[in-house]
Formats: C-alpha cells, structure tokens, sequence
C-alpha cells in the first residue's frame, strides 16, 4: 500500500470519526476491551494493510494452459492437465526493462512487456512496450514501439500487434517489422481513434480500448469518437510552476452536445489497399442521437454492433456480414434485434454483450423478461420470439461462456439473497435442458459470493471466493467438478486474524411501506443489545449499485465497529440492482427522492430494533453518495445529526450526459428539466441549520467537477447556514498536506458544552485510551520513515521522508494538531476501502482558505518539506503567506 494511501485513509479515518463525535454531544467511546487475546484491529495494522487478502485469477493461454508470475517473479506457463511449469520469462529479464506486466503473443513466441506505467482517468493510461522474442531469447529491437502507447494488443492467432499512439491506429503484421499507421486524422481532445474519450470511457465502455481483433485476426473493427463540438471542462493543476497549469477536457454534460461516433473496420492482411470500412448505423437509430454500447466478432467476416439511442431506453444489435463483391459491411434488417424497455433505461448499468453459438447467427444474452427481472434468453430469429432460458424472482448476472454443450453464468438465485452469486451450469445437451449450481454447496459457509475465469475451451475454470469467509482461489475440471488445485487459500491471513477481535457482520432486510431493504450491519465483537450504539450509515446509493454483499474484507468499517464499538450499516434501497425492474426502475427520472427516503426509512427501524443511540447517528458518503448524504442531511427529519459529503453531484446539469440521461431523460420543458431543478442538494439549503455538515472536493476533480460543491457552498453561504468545507488540488504527494489540514480544521471545532463537561469528568480514566492523532503520531514517526513516494503521472514526487520525520519539525507539528489551537482530540476513526479511496474524487491539497492556518510555523515547514522533499528552515519563511 502507497504510504500517501495510508495517510489518505487515516485522515479520512479522523474526520469522519471525529464529525460523529462532535455533532452527537457525546465524548468518544467509554467500552472497554476486555483481555488482550484476541485483541482488537489497531489503526497501524488497518493502515499498512497486515490483513489484506489475496485472490489468484488465472490468465487463461489456451483450453488448459496459463500465466502466472512465480515468488520469484518468473513468469510461468502452468498446464493444468500435466501439472508441469516452464519458465518462459525470468525476473532479470523483467527487469532489464523494468517491467510491471505483460502479455503472451497468440502463437505464445513473443512477450509484450509493460513499463512506465502513467495513470490518466479512470481506466486509461499510457506506457512503454519492449517486445521479448521467446524463440531466440533477446529483445527484438528492429522498429521498436513508441513510447506513451494508449493501448496495445495482440491478436488472438498469431503475433500481430494493434495499437494506439496520440490518438491514432497503427498495426505491426509481425513484430520485427515496421508498423503500418492506419488512421491519420487522430488529434487530442478532438479525434479519437481506437481509444475512448472520457465520457465513454468513464460511462460507456468503461475499459481504456475501443478496438477488437476478429477471431483469427483477419480484421479489426475500432471506434472513432468526434469531439470537436463537444463544450470542455476546465481546471487549474496546482503543480510548482509559478502559473498553474490549465487542464482541458472534452465533456458533455446532461443536454450537452456530445461526441458522435463511428464503427469501422479494417482488413490487417492487406490494410493498405483496402483500408478502413465504415459500418453504418441501422435507420432506426441513425436518426437521432445515439451512441455504440459493444462491439462483438462472431467469425471474421460477421461482427454485431450494439447501439443506443440518447435516450437511453432502445438499443438495436446489428450483425453485420462483409460482402466480397462490394466489399463492404451490410446489417439486413433481419439481423437487427431491439431490446426496448417501458419501465426505464435499456440493461442494468450497461446493456448486455451478446454471447454467440458456434452456428454463427444465434446467441443468449440477458434482458428483462415480462416479470421485470433479468434473465438469460436465446435469441435467433427475433428477440420478440427469444426463448427463455432462466426464470424466477432473481437476476442472471454475467454469462461466462458458451459452449456446443453448456452455458456457464453468475446469478444470486440460490436462498433469494441479491447480494450473493453463484456459478451455473446449463447443460444443452439434455432434454429439457438441465441447470446445476456448481458452487451453492462449496464451502458453503465460507463462500457464497463467486467468480469465474474459464480456459478457452472450458476444460477447466478458476473460481475466486470473495466470501464472506476468507477468499480461497482454486481450478476445476469441467467434466466432473473436481478440484485440481488451490491457487491461494490466504492461509498465513487465516491464522493472524485468530489474534484480533473481529466485529459480526449481519445480512437481512427490513420491509417499509412494501419496500424490500437489504442491509449489511457491522456489530462490535462484544456487542450486547441491551446497550447503546452510536450508527454511521455509509451510502452510495445509486442506480444499478450494490453495497450489500456476502464478501470480505478488512475495511474502514471493521475497524470502527473492532475498536470503537460503533455500528456501521450499509442499505441497499431502491434503485439499486439485482432485485428486478421495480426496485430498479423506481428512480427512474426521479434520482434523489427513494436512494434518500429509503436510508431515512431503515435507520429509523434500526432505532425500533432497540440498540441504536439515536442521538448519536451519522451519515457519510463519496461521489453519488455524497449527494445521498447531502439530501438526507437537507431532508428536515432530523434522523441525522451530521454528516460528510465527498465530491458530491449537487445537480444533476451538472454531471455526464451517459450517465445522467440515463436515469433522468434530458433536462428541456418538453423532458424532465422539472425534476433535474427540484433535485438539487441546494434547493434544500435551509434545512442544514440543524445538522453539522462537512463538504469536501478537489478542485481537480475529472469526474465529479468542483462546481458542484462551489454550488453547495454559495447556497449555504446565502441562506447563512453554518458548515465546514475542505477544499484540495492536486493529485500528487501534496494532497498529504491538505488532508492533514482537514485534521487540524476539524479539530477547531469546539465541542457542544455537554461534550465538554462530559469530558472533564472523565479525568484520569480519559488519559488511559490513546487518541487517534497519538495513533497518527507514532504511526508517522515509526512507519514513514522508510517509505518512498513514487514520481506521479504529473511529473510530480518525493521520496524518502525519514530525514525529516526524524527531525523536531515533524514533532512540532504532530505536537501542535495534539496539544496547539486544537481545543479538543479527536477518537480513532477509518474510511472505506481502497477502491473507494482510489477515485479521483478528493485528492490534492489544500488552497488559500486555510491562509490563517498556515501562518503557524510548524505547519508551513512541513507542508514545504511534503512538497520539495529536501528544505531547509531559511526556505520556508513567508512561503505560505
């Protein structure tokens, strides 16, 4: 775990906590843990991860073949069938170029390998690519890659390779040869070529590439994106530069122009005289606005076209088949198949990808039957006349292959639980058809969420438990299920989690007014029912999301409920997924009225339950969770006492148009502009006179921009509302500083005179419990003095740190959040999980709202030596003023 991660987590961590404390008139919690064996999870080992499980996907080769790094980072081809290795690739090797990935050619005689890795949005990046010759044993060096390639691959048979260098395409029929540039029109932020831009990548695609070899790697088929027309967004990069620098980026907000896209494909055999072959949209979609879902080969002369119309409730798969005399692509209307709905959008979040049989015209794929559930249908003249595969009150999920003889699929069918998932099996080869649950009775109290990775020919498959037991990772045999070998039992894990006491973690549903609610509840070790628990609700809460799940981890939430006795619950209201098109399709053109009623609704039947303090309830969520929290803290009920909102949409004209229209239709008269005014976290500025509020942003935002939450604030400002605001930049090392800032903001907060009283009488017995930032300081002193940050995508870095956290200038400062202006300390806290945390929603630093702060020495010395890494104290005066 990067030590900026770890600061990120803890400093969330304090806030939170912190926030909880303050606004509920309560001093921090009195339990004591009783024996030290087990123990309960610290700060430190939450922190640097000593409980982070292990998963082992196998990257499949062939039909019983696959890739793995060894412990000493060879790279190993693995036969599943004999049980035999070969080393194919050895750590020196990887690192003579200092690689951090790679990739297996089609006739396995090459090695891609992957460095310099630079991160750009969400999925997205570039690097550098050296290709190693595995027949010979050198790197092949004639007509090597460029650097900064935005996506590179193989294809399937053979060892072409395709990828994508500023914006456009280039194909190397072998790769000793020089490449061939197929398009030459690529321009940044205006042509995209092979790749997706933002929006697409973001809300669409939601990988890095828009390009996909045929079958035998005849042809290519890739997307061009036009955003000439498209309205940008702006940003100041706060870097060292005495200006800062502007970021630009094409983005279509909800009503907004967006990005027109065209489907193409070109033949890799002769690519220079034919050259590249537009596949037209159908009539029905043509018309108006519309957008490309997926692109899927079938054979290497028929490809299916999903596309959509803006409105996102039609979408039309293609099959297309090229025609030698004209030699271009032609979609019959007969091969253009509808999926309609009447009740929402078309899919969950996405529409489904077809998956075809080996006759070349006929597939299943997933929609909502007449129920409104999800199920697997197959499809061959018409989707009006599909045949329906699977049925019943639950969802299909994700069909992971398709066999001449089987279909293998994900669902949460078994006991009727939505957030667990299983593996089927079809067998086609029976008549009727015969379903069997592969993974239902395995290990059954240990896992009961799965997932899959199936060799090429289905011979064998890896299944992954994610829990909610510890994750174990094994590969079967098809034909008789039997277990060939464990990949990773987390062994090692197992046997360190026997010393801590770990919370219990609960799975139910409440009923309210009708409404089903799924909830997952996190219960201290030594809960007791007769006593009295403070509640943090942690939410997201958005269209075709899913929180409560059977999966496990050793998150934010564990070590609050482990060390704090603090309850912390997740609900899955409606709106959410994996339930049917009623609870899903009840938000649509309405986001903002049931994802906030339904939280409100469950805590108060947490409170029936007779456990739960209600004076001491809070509510915190990031991104769309954040506008959850924010609108429930506006709602006026008064359930909530305080709350924080990370990078929360405050309105909906403000967020993608994918994404936005999706749920809520345009915002015109004539569409849903109504309900797009009515929903906004502003509208309801008023009724944050009676909570405490903590809004938080990057001003770097790429997603969720900062607008919103300068929106938040003026509104606040306007109706002279107390709250508290953090604001950072940036996304390198010194977003460290910012976060650290929030600390000392928060701790300026003086506690309500009940708290205060509370606390002095606790007297001798308060001083025995060791405070969070006692915690934070010895973590710092004791770990971060060996860490290095690594250089950003942005140029920026520092490294090693020990000098000076060894000095008195990190002892002042972590002396002065302790004992300095703070008038109170804060209790132990978390933050979510390191997904959560990876989105680009809050990070940077601080800006000139904390000027009156910095005038104290201690910190301006620190946040100088964050950012510059190496300073003396001659630098640092006036630095900040």
């Amino acid at each position: 775990m990067k030590i900026q991660m770890k600061i990120l987590i803890g400093v969330i961590s304090c806030l939170l906590l912190s926030l909880l404390i303050m606004c509920v008139v309560l001093i921090p919690s009195q339990v004591k843990h009783k024996g030290n064996n087990p123990k309960p999870l610290t700060l430190e080992e939450y922190l640097d991860g000593d409980f982070k499980y292990k998963t082992f996907s196998p990257y499949w080769v062939s039909g019983n073949e696959y890739l793995h790094q060894s412990e000493e980072d060879d790279v190993i081809l693995y036969n599943v069938q004999s049980g035999q290795s070969v080393i194919l690739l050895t750590n020196s090797t990887l690192k003579k170029v200092n690689a951090s990935n790679y990739a297996l050619s089609g006739d396995q005689n090459f090695m891609l390998l992957e460095s310099n890795y630079s991160k750009l949005w969400r999925y997205s990046y570039t690097a550098s690519y050296h290709i190693y010759d595995l027949i010979n044993g050198v790197f092949a060096r004639e007509h090597e890659l460029p650097h900064n390639i935005q996506y590179i691959s193989w294809s399937p048979v053979g060892s072409k390779l395709a990828y994508v260098y500023q914006n456009n395409i280039y194909l190397k029929q072998h790769p000793r040869e020089p490449a061939i540039q197929i398009t030459k029109d690529g321009s940044q932020n205006k042509i995209f070529n092979g790749i997706p831009d933002w929006v697409y990548e973001e809300e669409m695609l939601a990988v890095k590439y828009a390009l996909w070899w045929s079958p035998n790697g005849e042809n290519l088929a890739y997307l061009q994106f036009n955003d000439t027309e498209i309205p940008v967004i702006e940003y100041a990069y706060y870097g060292e530069d005495q200006y800062p620098r502007k970021i630009t980026i094409p983005y279509p907000k909800a009503g907004a122009k967006n990005p027109t896209v065209k489907v193409f494909v070109v033949d890799t055999t002769n690519p220079k005289v034919s050259g590249p072959k537009e596949i037209p949209p159908p009539v029905m979609i043509a018309t108006s606005d519309h957008y490309v879902t997926w692109v899927t080969w079938v054979t290497d002369r028929r490809i299916c076209v999903q596309w959509l119309k803006r409105i996102q409730n039609f979408s039309v798969s293609a099959i297309c088949d090229y025609n030698e005399r004209s030699r271009s692509w032609n979609c019959p209307e007969n091969q253009q198949h509808v999926e309609e709905s009447h009740t929402g959008w078309a899919g969950g979040f996405f529409v489904s990808a077809p998956s075809f049989t080996s006759d070349g015209i006929s597939y299943y794929k997933i929609f909502s039957d007449k129920d409104g559930y999800k199920h697997i249908h197959y499809i061959k003249d018409s989707v009006e006349k599909a045949t329906q595969i699977t049925s019943g009150q639950w969802e299909a999920i994700y069909i992971y292959k398709v066999t001449d003889n089987a279909i293998f699929y994900s669902s949460n069918e078994f006991e009727g639980y939505p957030g667990r998932r299983n593996i089927y099996r079809i067998d086609l080869s029976k008549n009727p058809v015969a379903k069997q649950c592969i993974t239902c009775h395995l290990r059954e109290e240990r896992c009961q969420y799965y997932g899959a990775r199936f060799s090429y020919t289905a011979e064998f498959y890896a299944l992954i438990c994610y829990g909610p037991g510890i994750p174990i990772s094994t590969i079967y045999e098809n034909r008789h299920d039997r277990e060939i070998k464990v990949l990773e039992d987390n062994r090692n894990l197992e046997s360190a989690l026997q010393k801590i006491r770990m919370p219990r973690e609960k799975i139910s549903k409440l009923k309210v007014d009708g409404v089903t609610l799924w909830y997952k509840m996190i219960l201290p070790p030594q809960f007791d029912r007769s006593k009295k628990y403070p509640l943090l609700i942690q939410v997201y809460g958005g269209p075709c999301s899913q929180n409560v799940k059977a999966t496990f981890g050793i998150t934010w939430q564990t070590y609050l409920a482990s060390k704090e006795d603090i309850v912390v619950a997740l609900v899955d209201g409606r709106g959410t997924a994996y339930q049917g098109d009623k609870v899903l399709h009840a938000v649509y053109r309405k986001l903002g009225v049931y994802e906030v009623d339904d939280q409100i609704s469950a805590v108060r039947k947490f409170i029936e339950m007779g456990f739960i303090d209600e004076k001491r309830i809070a509510i915190w969520g990031w991104s769309y969770g954040g506008y959850v929290a924010s609108l429930a803290l506006g709602s006026g009920t008064g359930v909530f006492r305080c709350g924080i909102a990370v990078a929360p949409v405050s309105s909906w004209e403000y967020y993608a148009s994918i994404y936005t229209e999706r749920f809520m239709g345009l915002p015109t008269e004539s569409d849903n502009l109504k309900h797009y005014r009515n929903s906004t976290v502003m509208a309801r500025a008023e009724n944050f006179r009676n909570v405490d509020y903590l809004l938080i942003h990057g001003t770097a935002d790429d997603n969720v921009h900062f607008q919103n939450s300068a929106q938040i604030s003026k509104a606040l400002v306007n109706a002279q509302v107390d709250f508290q605001a953090m604001v950072m930049t940036m996304k390198s090392t010194c977003f460290v500083a910012g976060l650290l800032l929030m600390i000392i903001q928060s701790s300026w907060q003086s506690p309500l005179q009940e708290a205060e009283e509370k606390t002095r009488q606790q007297g001798l017995e308060e001083k025995e419990k060791e405070s969070l930032l006692d915690q934070l300081s010895r973590y710092f002193n004791t770990k971060m003095r060996h860490a290095e940050y690594e250089r950003h995508a942005d140029g920026t870095y520092t490294s090693d740190i020990s000098s000076y956290l060894e000095g008195q200038a990190a002892k002042d400062f972590i002396a002065w959040l302790m004992n300095g202006r703070g008038r109170r300390e804060f209790s132990e806290g978390g933050v979510g999980t390191a997904e959560d945390v990876g989105r680009r929603h809050a990070d940077g630093t601080f800006t000139s709202d904390y000027n009156k702060l910095l005038d104290d020495m201690a910190t301006q010395e620190f946040l100088k030596w964050l950012v510059n890494q190496k300073v003396t104290q001659r630098d640092l005066l006036g630095e900040y003023q």
